[in-house]
């Protein structure tokens, strides 16, 4: 076995993005007609009316886009409403039902839709004199057509008309989103519309305190205020869940076995943050546990409480010892416990705002478990209250939560609850012990794209289960809440232990999880996410011996953040190797932009360096270049970027597969191999600058061979300083960095 190796020494280089990206696109499917143009008019002019006699609680007005497509951020409204600034102005975004248009709602004021109508007449009035039959893309990039029309006639600039037409031909329709009506009391996330929560909802009747607010959109109501908010201003309301949640079921409880286990005190051990039901301090384990009871002490507590809780607390602390064949060769855990739940029925908006106050003064404490979920499925619209404030802390700290993907609480429930549905989160799901979909389990994928669960483990089953301690003495207990802490485990060794950063680490396991297997199906991927992890640490953090695999990790700051300089060996000046990378990283998320959740995309190029100085990448992804590759321009449509290159997701996986005849790459002038990350943005520049990512790479040897000498060979000479990842090296270090020292 190889050691996994750690580059470090040769920063990334960052250049901003050349050019101004071109003029206004057209749609290429579409020819733009007067009477199209009619239509809009007609169509904004009711929504104008509609506005007028509204009364509204808020000054301006909303009006939602419905697209002919999955847009891309270029092909949105540029020249209608604010022009250019109109991203700006997005509130809210989601897709129709059959999930093949965006329906994007904006924020504006009046005299925003008075110069739209304005300015789709003047465009009416240019197409109905020179383009009878309308205008279609050939003619909108025929520059001598164009440069022939005399605008000054037409009081309307050529640019602007250019605009005003590449709008209109992504647009379907105009429309005011009226939500649908909600009866239970619920978490509600409103549009934003630059106005005062409590104002807002004073001047529709509602009195609302300030602890029922979580921030500055999201607020809880109670069934009279829903009643009230959906009678007067349901154009308000962009989201709606409701907030009893559930905990998972366990319906796979077994007999009790009360035992006497000798359990050594805690030394040095590091710790994982745990926030669940309560904990019972009388278990074996008690020393090993800080427990800090979060419920009101006037809420009755039942035996029932200290269950959940409890047993998750077990495996993290002494699983291995408790079963055997989930050994994982992390050894034990210590924990911080917090318990905010109570009976299997609890607020998850009562829970996420201790959350927030949780991680806030626990900054010590990298690792964090999160075994509660509802029962309730997600939406695909949009991401739940709960996993968009995951997100968010994810997002601000330099932690990771590790959430179980929820269990099936009947028959008809299929789709993954909250907050499973967290993006920057590491989300598990359960197998068996033969390494199939457990009866339990439900299924993703979060927004219909994203793909969680990210990764399954074991989580028991008639099969085999898992065996806990419980307040009563060990039980037999199946679910993906016992499935999770087992990478709770694994993600605190790799990063307390070990030393690795949260992006790197969870680049390990999901990269260990899918290997070199086949593209999984639709299917697979919403039931295993990447797949499942390996039970032993080593098989973690080495490789076979045809395998170079290595790390690294940096910063992006601007458009292009690069690194030329990865000297893989050459064999008769061929490369004999397939690759595969992957990547993580922990955007910044807005749950107010619906369905366009994730604000950054960061982009992973990886390959050859060709004799025009491009890489060769091994996805054959042309996303990003610098306008022309090989003499040639590619466009590539949204919706097929983010089936193909997972585009606007946080976890990239490439690879090239294994073949029964594999023949070995050309070379070109330039030796090494090379790396990008080109960073885009929906909203705001500034959202990926500063954000850290980390890649993880394997080179397998077509032919077999154990080339790990000469590669790190050629990387000291090239100027990387080379760490192994040494087990036992670093086992070491940790024991002496945590050691007490006594003066004398």
């Amino acid at each position: 076995m190889n050691h996994v190796l750690e580059l470090k020494g040769k920063r990334f280089v960052q250049a901003s993005k050349a050019g101004s990206g071109g003029g206004a696109s057209m749609n290429s499917k579409k020819i733009v007609t007067k009477e199209q143009l009619l239509g809009l008019i007609e169509r904004l002019g009711q929504i104008k009316e509609f506005w007028r006699q509204e009364r509204r609680p808020f000054e301006g007005i909303l009006i939602s886009v419905h697209y002919n497509k999955i847009v891309a951020k270029s092909n949105r409204v540029a020249g209608l409403f604010k022009g250019k600034d109109s991203n700006y102005a997005i509130v809210g975004a989601k897709f129709n039902k059959e999930k093949t248009k965006h329906i994007i709602t904006y924020f504006l004021d009046m005299e925003d839709l008075d110069e739209s109508i304005e300015l789709l007449l003047k465009t009416y009035d240019v197409i109905k004199a020179v383009f009878q039959n309308g205008i279609d893309k050939d003619t909108f990039d025929d520059r001598k057509a164009i440069d022939n029309i005399p605008f000054s006639r037409f009081s309307i600039t050529k640019s602007m008309f250019k605009q005003v037409v590449a709008d209109v031909s992504y647009i379907e329709d105009f429309e005011v989103e009226m939500a649908t009506r909600q009866l239970k009391q619920s978490i509600i996330t409103l549009y934003n519309t630059h106005t005062d929560t409590i104002m807002l909802f004073k001047s529709i009747g509602i009195d609302i305190l300030k602890s029922r607010i979580l921030d500055k959109q999201t607020v809880f109501l109670d069934e009279t205020q829903l009643q009230i908010l959906f009678e007067k201003a349901p154009y308000l309301v962009s989201m709606a869940t409701e907030d009893l949640s559930e905990l998972s079921p366990e319906d796979f409880i077994q007999e009790y076995r009360q035992g006497t286990v000798y359990m050594p005190s805690p030394t040095i051990e590091p710790t994982v943050g745990v926030i669940d039901t309560l904990f019972d301090k009388r278990v074996y384990f008690g020393e090993w546990v800080e427990y800090h009871d979060m419920v009101d002490e006037n809420l009755p507590k039942n035996p029932e409480d200290y269950r959940h809780g409890t047993a998750v607390d077990s495996i993290i602390v002494d699983g291995a010892r408790l079963n055997p064949w989930l050994d994982d060769g992390c050894g034990r855990f210590r924990v911080r416990h917090f318990g905010v739940a109570i009976g299997s029925k609890f607020s998850s908006f009562t829970i996420v705002k201790q959350i927030k106050e949780i991680i806030a003064n626990n900054k010590d404490i990298k690792v964090w478990n999160i075994s509660l979920g509802s029962n309730q499925e997600v939406n695909d619209n949009f991401i739940s209250a709960e996993a968009a404030i995951l997100d968010n802390i994810q997002y601000e700290n330099d932690v990771i939560f590790v959430v179980a993907g929820t269990n099936k609480p009947s028959a008809d429930i299929e789709k993954i609850g909250s907050p499973a549905d967290s993006i920057n989160s590491i989300v598990v799901n359960a197998v068996t012990q033969k390494g199939l979909s457990t009866k339990y389990t439900r299924r993703g994928l979060a927004l219909s794209f994203f793909a969680k669960p990210d990764v399954s483990y074991y989580g028991g089953s008639e099969e085999k289960y898992i065996r806990v301690c419980e307040p009563l003495g060990e039980a037999n207990v199946a679910g993906t809440s016992f499935a999770a802490p087992w990478i709770a485990r694994k993600l605190s060794y790799l990063m307390d232990v070990l030393g690795l950063n949260r992006e790197v680490a969870k680049a390990m396991l999901i990269d260990a999880a899918r290997g070199w297997k086949e593209k999984p199906t639709p299917e697979e991927v919403a039931l295993y996410g990447h797949g499942i992890v390996p039970i032993k640490i080593d098989d973690i953090v080495h490789t076979k011996e045809d395998e170079i695999k290595f790390l690294v990790y940096d910063v992006s700051e601007k458009w292009n953040t690069y690194n030329y300089y990865f000297p893989v060996p050459l064999n008769n000046d061929k490369y004999p190797y397939i690759a595969r990378a992957t990547m993580c990283y922990f955007p910044k998320c807005d749950r107010t932009q619906g369905v366009d959740y994730t604000n950054t995309e960061l982009n992973l190029h990886f390959g050859r360096i060709n004799d025009k100085g491009k890489i060769e990448d091994i996805k054959g992804d042309k996303q990003n270049q610098d306008a022309i590759f090989d003499d040639e321009k590619y466009f590539l449509l949204e919706g097929e970027a983010r089936e193909k290159f997972r585009k606007w997701d946080n976890v990239k996986y490439f690879a090239e597969r294994p073949k029964n005849k594999m023949k070995p790459k050309k070379s070109y002038a330039n030796k090494n191999w090379g790396m990008e990350i080109k960073t885009n943005n929906r909203l705001d520049m500034k959202d990926g600058m500063g954000i850290r990512f980390g890649v993880v790479v394997t080179l397998k040897e077509i032919n077999g061979v154990n080339r790990m000498d000469e590669f790190i060979r050629n990387c000291t000479l090239n100027g990387w300083l080379v760490n192994h990842i040494d087990v036992q090296a670093r086992v070491d270090i940790h024991k002496k960095v945590n050691e007490d020292i006594e003066f004398e």
